[in-house]
């Protein structure tokens, strides 16, 4: 086999994956691996891009932002409109994280000011059953 191709079982093994998850990508069309009767192979250009979905996965973006990303790869405008387009999603992901993690900063602010509260009054408790 060619050091360009790789089985399912060793983009499993490389990327951490199942291969549920690579044929899914496939039935997707994010990925098209070269069949060999039942057997998938995938290419370098697979690989490169299930790194790109990994990625984009692990930053929130969806599948179908994902798709339309690296289908912008071929457009021929030398990835120009690809990174334009990436780098306006990849803002926009960013300032949704930035929401999201000032909104967990608040609830975790207010949820150890209750458990402090609830400290109290089990400790307020305590010294009243004590004292009876």
């Amino acid at each position: 086999m060619s050091d360009d191709l790789m089985t399912i079982r060793q983009m499993c093994e490389t990327f951490d994956v199942t291969a549920r998850t690579l044929r899914f990508y496939e039935a997707k069309e994010l990925l098209a691996p070269v069949r060999e009767g039942q057997r998938r192979l995938f290419t370098r250009r697979d690989r490169a891009r299930l790194k790109l979905i990994l990625r984009g996965k692990r930053f929130g973006f969806s599948l179908e932002d994902i798709r339309q990303l690296l289908d912008l790869y071929y457009i021929g405008d030398q990835q120009r409109t690809q990174m334009l387009r990436t780098y306006e999603l990849a803002q926009q992901r960013l300032a949704e994280m930035q929401r999201q993690r000032d909104e967990l900063n608040v609830a975790i602010t207010e949820l150890a000011e209750q458990l402090k509260w609830g400290e109290q009054m089990i400790a307020s408790q305590d010294q009243k059953n004590a004292a009876e």
